[in-house]
This record gives C-alpha cells, structure tokens and sequence, in this order.
C-alpha cells in the first residue's frame, strides 16, 4: 500500500490510470453477438464448447433439478441453507420497502389538465450469475429478489454450466430459494446476447442485470438499447473514512479490535477480490496511517486469498492522510467509491455532505461485508466513480414509469393549447401547431 497526504491526492487521482474500453474485447464481442443473431441455440452451444466446461444440447435446466439442489444444500450444509434464508427474508423486506416507495398517481396540474405516472414492471428480466471458482450465490439472492418485488411476471436466472452440464448447485438451490422462474445453463457473452435476442429456446428479456467479466460487461454495453441493463460493472472498490474515535470502540461488549484492525480487515475483504479491486482510507494522521499500514501486513500474512489480495493493495492500494473534516468529504466525494464507510466519531457531522458512493456504512459496526450478503441493502453497486451518477441495483431497474395525459374544457387547457401552438410555431412545425389548433 502507499501512504500520500491529502495535498498530493488531487495531482494522484489526474494521473490515475483508467480502464478505457478495450477495443480487442469489443471486436470479439461483436462477432459472438452476430453469430447469435444469425444461428440462435447452435451457436449459442458452439461458443459454450469453446469457452464454457460443458456445452448442453439443452440449456434449460429442469425446474425438479433446481428445487432438488435447494432440498440437497438443506441436507448438506443445513448452516448456510439457514444463512441464505436470512439474507433472502432481509433482501426481500428491503426490496418490497422500496417497491412501495414508487406508486401511480395523477393529478390536475391546470384546470382541466390532468397529468400523471403509471408503475409498470417489465414482462421478463434475467439476472446473470458468474460460475468462476467460487460460484456467487449472493448474486442470485440480489438480483432475483428485487426483480420479483417489482412485479416482473418471469424471472430468469443464467449461470455458466459445469462438468455436468449444469449450473453450480448452489447456483441452483439460491435460484429456487430466491423464486427464479426458470434457470438457463449458459455463460458469458454469449449468454447475455441469447437473452437479449432471444432463440429458439431461450427467451427475449427486457432487462439484464447482474455482474460478470469484461466479456459479459462488453456484451452488455454493445446490447444496450436492445435491451436494458442494470451497468456496466468495472473494479469493485471500498473507501474507509476512519477517525479512531468511533463509538463503537468505547462499548463495554469486552474486548474489541482496535480502529486500525478493523479497517485493515475492511480494506483485505476489498482487495482479495480482485488484483484490480481498489482499497483505501481517509485518516487524520500519519500515526494512526502507518498502524493500519501494520495492521494490514499483519492479517495479510494469514489471509487464505493473500496472493490476490497484496497484488491489488501493489497497485492501487491507498492510505491518505487528511487535515480536515472538509477535506476528507471533498476527496471522498471525488473518489465516489463503490462502498463507502464511515468509522468517526460523529457521523451526523459527515453524512449530509457526503454524496457520491454505491453505499454508505455508517459506524463501524457496519462492516461492508454484511452489506455484501446477509443485511438486506444490495450488493450490486456502481464502480469506477460512477456513483457520480446512479444508484445500485434495486427494484426500480425493473420498473417503468410512463406518464398519461387526459384533457377537458377549461382555463388550464385553453392555455396549454394555445401555447403549444405557438411553441410549434416557433420551431416551424406546422403539424404540431395544427393538430394543437384543431382542439380549439
């Protein structure tokens, strides 16, 4: 990791190296989405046995196979099948919380006109799930769950086959603990252009959401408009605001880790996900800088996924040293970090101008990986400082809100249409005035 002070962050971040589209992975993407187009399910297969460990002649998995995964977890690992029906119960409140903050209304916006919004989920949405070495249940929970809190009619799940042609059986059991209408074996770009298209046996979506690799990402970038998206995922990051002084450090719950060990293990859970995930703090000195530094070796040294993690802290892990409240906001605020802890001593003195960030985790106690599983608020978030400007996913990414117009006589009306012709008159669109003339 690297130690800078606050003064030197500005010229850091402009020299900063970003992750530009990779003109390589696009072109590849291109042809496997033609291909798709053109051939449907052979070529869909045809990439699987490229790419994918199994390449079945039917993508579909059994509705029995999925709901005998979820039976076999229960017997199996009876512990983590309790762990995903806690983290599920807790998405799904959050979710249909949210859900219930959209709602349908009209109202007479001039005597006579009446304007309003409808909430109206989508038909189908699917939610893609990576395979890889360990399989993302959660992501099956996150995306599935608030889909169906939003009311979509089919909820979809894909996920890359295995050896044996089928999904990993966790994969499978969250699908039918989540209430994922049908599960599709299929993996990769190839997976996201089936779903955007449609084939012969695999169904058009109006929504794809989920995580992947730049394969995946690329696919869904070239597809938007197609069909929606959630994003485009880029490196996961976290930023840890820490003071030394939370409250939580001060409780008479026995003995506790000191501040610097609990960001030190904030930072590691970032870091071993990726050699391009992004872990960094915010303190106010360079003692409290150089023990979380410590810290940080420290627990490396007993990290099972310690290759992975100090490949990332070497190339963009980051200590700054801050010289005020003010300060540390504006750096936070320009970083717009994927997940953003707060671990002060009075958050209500920081929360209200802090605005750019995936999530916030207020106190100390608020580890970001509870967030990742098990606390309800959802995991997929926006990366790469896009926090700027969207919000993760959530049920509104499977909600449409298109608004109504309803006329009769009176004052209101007269002048709206009156105006309207002359707007149109104005940018010489002699239809538009007409067709509002004609209502006179």
């Amino acid at each position: 990791m690297r130690i800078i002070d606050s003064a030197e962050f500005d010229a850091y971040w402009r020299n900063l190296e970003v992750h530009a589209e990779d003109e390589v992975v696009n072109s590849a993407i291109r042809e496997v989405i033609a291909a798709v187009r053109k051939g449907g399910d052979k070529a869909v297969r045809e990439f699987a046995a490229r790419f994918d460990k199994n390449a079945p002649e039917r993508a579909e998995t059994p509705p029995e196979t999925v709901k005998a995964a979820y039976q076999a977890l229960q017997d199996t690992e009876p512990e983590l099948t309790a762990s995903l029906e806690l983290a599920a119960r807790n998405i799904r409140t959050f979710a249909e919380y949210q859900r219930d903050q959209f709602r349908d209304f009209e109202f007479e916006i001039a005597p006579g006109v009446f304007t309003g919004q409808r909430v109206i989920p989508v038909e189908r949405a699917a939610i893609y799930a990576p395979g890889g070495r360990f399989p993302l249940v959660s992501t099956v929970l996150m995306g599935v769950i608030p889909a169906i809190a939003a009311g979509v009619e089919e909820v979809i799940l894909a996920s890359p086959p295995q050896a044996d042609g089928l999904p990993d059986r966790r994969i499978l059991a969250a699908a039918y603990l989540a209430g994922a209408r049908r599960v599709f074996a299929i993996g990769g770009a190839q997976a996201i252009a089936a779903l955007a298209l449609g084939t012969e046996t695999i169904p058009q979506v109006d929504v794809i959401a989920g995580p992947g690799n730049k394969y995946v990402a690329a696919a869904k970038r070239l597809l938007f408009g197609e069909v929606g998206i959630d994003f485009i995922a880029g490196p996961t990051d976290v930023l840890v605001i820490a003071d030394g002084r939370d409250p939580y450090f001060q409780g008479t719950m026995g003995p506790r880790p000191g501040p610097e060990d609990l960001v030190a293990a904030d930072l590691l859970a970032q870091a071993e996900h990726d050699p391009d995930a992004r872990a960094r703090t915010l303190v106010p000195g360079r003692d409290m800088a150089n023990r979380i530094m410590a810290a940080v070796e420290k627990q490396l040294a007993a990290l099972p996924s310690a290759e992975t993690a100090q490949a990332s802290l070497d190339a963009g892990g980051l200590i700054i040293v801050y010289q005020s409240r003010e300060e540390a906001i504006r750096i936070a605020n320009t970083i717009a970090p994927e997940h953003l802890e707060l671990q002060v001593e009075d958050p209500n003195l920081w929360v209200p101008r802090l605005r750019n960030y995936g999530s916030l985790f207020v106190g100390a106690g608020a580890a970001e990986a509870l967030g990742d599983y098990s606390a309800g608020i959802n995991h997929t978030l926006p990366t790469s400082g896009s926090a700027r400007f969207s919000a993760g996913l959530s049920v509104r990414h499977f909600l449409k809100t298109p608004t109504s117009l309803r006329c009769g006589p009176g004052p209101g009306f007269d002048a709206v249409r009156l105006a309207a012709e002359r707007i149109a008159r104005s940018e010489g669109l002699a239809g538009h005035e007409a067709s509002a003339a004609a209502r006179a």
